[in-house]
């Protein structure tokens, strides 16, 4: 039955899922575009001696008419998408209101090419920004390099994502050539474990002074509450979330394919979170949401009850762990931050404060990530002959293993 329902998407979209998490082989522009891409490369000097605005403001009027393909379009986003965010946030306590004109008008027209938002989105900083250092060489990981890098730490922590999302190509197939629930999980999901290794190199300090301002954006965002304008496009001010983990693909496909019934605050949050991801991401993800549901198909099937809740406590346990991140790089460093004005973020003096506890997405990423967390584990099909369920951590409990130094989830 879950072969009949993604057989209604083709495997082409499969096929598009699994070329967008490989490196791309695009790593640059035409020479006409090279002012894109001198920009982008050099957004970290750009924005330290706060020259990124003046910079952009010199740009000339660039046409798009000579990207000719896909991955030059997606390549195009991507630099935009940086040189957008820098020039917004040079000054963490003095945001940009207005895009100018010459980076508004073709970030928006590269956008609409590609279906995606004229902002740095997910799919670009976790999908299509690695290239290899050695092709003969590629499910090494540690053969992957960022196209366009802020910080040498932004590369851990966005390789833990695409670590993930890689993984979950593997599940996906799995859903089209076989009854997903007959495969051993741990073969579809990353071990914790594992990816705490790729985030020992990553500044708490850093991540939460420099790159959560940086992926930030402009909708339910205190510092920018009357949005961005995004000058020869629109007269009107435009309001975008910011880079997420929520528009993981990866994440709400299994959502979907499991069942997952999330409370419809964080169901509508999801829901828009779609709007930032490729076009055929957001078609995989809607097919496999239409029913019948493989929970539906698998209730009335005791035998199947331990393999599909091993699937769902695996999700849950990849939730669990998202939570620990968050608590590490936002909520510690929160508590610890002081106020320092004047400087700009990549100089690694930005506060962060201004953001207060909303994440990079405009939602309060503890509150949420516990609520899709706790759906998660309601996914779960009560087996008596099994023992009880095991219950989800209380937040006293999750406070605690995180500032506790010795909790595996934390001493990385």
């Amino acid at each position: 039955c879950l072969h009949m329902i993604v057989q209604r998407q083709t495997v082409l979209t499969l096929s598009r899922f699994l070329s967008s998490a490989m490196a791309s082989h695009v790593m640059d522009l035409p020479e006409y575009y090279q002012i894109w891409m001198e920009i982008a490369h050099n957004i970290c000097h750009l924005i330290n001696t706060h020259q990124l605005r003046s910079v952009v403001q010199k740009m000339p009027m660039l046409s798009i008419n000579l990207l000719s393909s896909y991955r030059e379009l997606r390549l195009a986003h991507l630099a935009l998408g940086f040189i957008t965010m820098g020039y917004v946030w040079q000054e963490e306590k003095n945001p940009a209101q207005r895009l100018p004109k010459a980076l508004a008008v073709p970030f928006t027209l590269v956008s609409r090419k590609l279906d995606l938002p004229a902002i740095l989105t997910y799919s670009d900083c976790v999908l299509a920004n690695w290239k290899l250092k050695d092709p003969i060489c590629p499910s090494l990981f540690t053969n992957y390099l960022s196209i366009i890098q802020l910080l040498i730490s932004c590369r851990g922590f966005l390789l833990v994502s695409w670590i993930v999302e890689k993984a979950a190509v593997c599940g996906l197939k799995v859903c089209y050539r076989t009854q997903f629930f007959h495969l051993p999980v741990e073969s579809q999901i990353p071990q914790q474990y594992f990816l705490f290794d790729y985030l020992q190199h990553v500044n708490q300090t850093e991540f939460f002074g420099t790159l959560r301002i940086f992926f930030s954006g402009w909708k339910d965002n205190p510092q920018l509450p009357n949005g961005l304008v995004y000058e020869g496009v629109n007269d009107e001010p435009v309001y975008l979330s910011g880079c997420s983990a929520a528009q993981s693909s990866a994440v709400q496909s299994f959502d979907a394919i499991l069942g997952v019934q999330h409370e419809e605050k964080s169901a509508a949050f999801l829901r828009h979170m779609r709007l930032y991801m490729p076009p055929g991401h957001k078609q995989l993800i809607e097919t496999l949401c239409a029913p019948p549901r493989l929970r539906d198909l698998v209730v009335p099937s005791p035998p199947l009850h331990q393999a599909y809740n091993a699937c769902v406590s695996a999700l849950e346990d990849l939730r669990t762990f998202h939570l620990c991140v968050v608590a590490k790089f936002i909520i510690i460093p929160g508590g610890q931050a002081r106020a320092t004005a004047g400087r700009c973020p990549l100089g690694g003096g930005g506060s962060g404060l201004g953001l207060g506890s909303t994440g990079t997405g405009g939602s309060n990423p503890m509150l949420f990530l516990k609520s899709v967390r706790d759906a998660t584990h309601n996914a779960l099909i009560p087996c008596p002959s099994l023992g009880e369920r095991i219950l989800p951590l209380k937040e006293s409990e999750l406070t605690m293993k995180n500032l506790n130094p010795g909790h595996p989830y934390i001493n990385i």
